[in-house]
């Protein structure tokens, strides 16, 4: 469990697929929606289908090719956003979420959005959850060039920013992503070890995890009417 000095802490930026949104639409749409699609308009069977796009997501993970949108959609030669939105139903912000960020905006913090997300991507996530009200800004990380697993990304955001490393806290759902902070130089993180709804929980050992907002969120209460 993460014991937080939020006395300490400026500056919060918080990923969004799996750490605000529940990662179940992201896993349902790669691994089971746009095979299913893409088998459709190959006239293949789903196995080879789902063979096919895990090769393809393996050559370019954890870049910004891996995230984008338009790279998929030439790659597949298939509408992604437009596929996206036959199953929007399924996006939505994590239960403990909404009260979490609330809590950090009444108590002054600075709740940034930092998202490998496309643009395209964080759009449609906006009009389902209106989630950017929680937020005093939000990155998509290709407006940077790069994604948050390279160092660069973190020099170029804290350029544009401006964030004290000393006095920020970082949440993700990657442990990778997290490293990445940790090599910069970002002081506090955070992992969120349930990412996926309808998946059980990761054990994470690198960084202080949680499964449920819940008991920050009422750190951060209190600290407010005392």
């Amino acid at each position: 469990m993460a014991n937080i000095n939020w006395s300490k802490i400026s500056t919060v930026l918080i990923d969004m697929d799996g750490t605000i949104l529940d990662l179940h639409f992201d896993n349902h749409f790669w691994l089971e929606h746009l095979p299913l699609r893409y088998s459709e308009k190959m006239s293949i069977s789903l196995d080879a289908a789902k063979a096919k796009l895990k090769t393809d997501y393996l050559a370019v993970v954890g870049t910004i090719k891996w995230y984008c949108l338009d790279y998929w959609s030439e790659q597949t030669q298939m509408p992604i956003q437009e596929l996206k939105r036959e199953i929007k139903h399924l996006i939505q912000l994590r239960s403990d979420a909404k009260d979490f960020l609330l809590a950090l905006k009444a108590n002054g913090k600075d709740v940034v959005l930092v998202t490998n997300a496309h643009p395209e991507a964080l759009s449609l996530k906006i009009e389902r959850t209106q989630l950017d009200q929680y937020f005093d800004t939000l990155y998509s990380t290709h407006e940077f060039g790069i994604t948050k697993e390279s160092q660069l990304l973190w020099q170029r955001l804290q350029a544009k920013h401006g964030f004290d490393c000393s006095k920020t806290l970082f949440i993700d759902d990657s442990v990778e992503i997290l490293k990445s902070a940790q090599q910069y130089g970002i002081k506090y993180l955070l992992a969120i070890a349930n990412p996926d709804s309808k998946k059980s929980a990761s054990v994470i050992t690198d960084f202080p995890a949680i499964t449920n907002y819940q008991a920050l969120t009422n750190a951060l209460t209190e600290k407010t009417s005392s």
